[in-house]
């Protein structure tokens, strides 16, 4: 299937025009590929435009893993599963997703996830506990959370609930 293309640019545009985009916020080199091409820009001149941005610092992947994982963490929520996922889809190497959330690995998953499994058991309607385990569990699998540190946090959680009932 043939891409959209929105408006045609030449090189030159692209550039200008991928110059102001990453001055505002952060890129990786498939996100410039994908508007070159939605642009019209032809492959070989995508590439010559994506080398100068690499080499003008306008794009840079491990700087803009480490912002995508600091983000997804602290602002989303997300584990790492979904995270790693989500910057593989992008064309991420796996050794720059590695390195970007050992940098991040201060931050307690645990602490993390019980915090988003409390708030989503106030919304949550379930028949029994053993019900909201599962709703809970399917949840913490979701947002990219391994399924022991899943378990533990909703364990002592529901066990708490159950506990708080008499």
């Amino acid at each position: 299937m043939e891409p959209k293309v929105k408006r045609t640019k030449t090189p030159m545009q692209a550039l200008n025009s991928l110059m102001n985009l990453c001055a505002r916020s952060e890129k990786c080199s498939s996100d410039a590929l994908r508007l070159m091409r939605g642009w019209g820009v032809a492959d070989a001149d995508a590439q010559r435009v994506l080398q100068r941005l690499i080499a003008e610092r306008f794009i840079d992947d491990s700087r803009y893993t480490s912002a995508f994982v600091r983000e997804k963490i602290n602002l989303s929520g997300w584990g790492v599963y979904k995270i790693t996922a989500a910057l593989r889809r992008k064309g991420i190497d796996s050794a720059t997703i590695a390195a970007a959330i050992a940098e991040n690995g201060s931050v307690d998953m645990t602490e993390r996830l019980t915090e988003l499994l409390r708030r989503k058991m106030r919304t949550t309607k379930s028949k029994s506990a053993a019900d909201l385990r599962q709703k809970l569990l399917r949840y913490a699998a979701g947002q990219g959370y391994d399924f022991s540190t899943a378990r533990t946090c909703v364990e002592q959680l529901v066990k708490c609930d159950d506990e708080d009932m008499y």
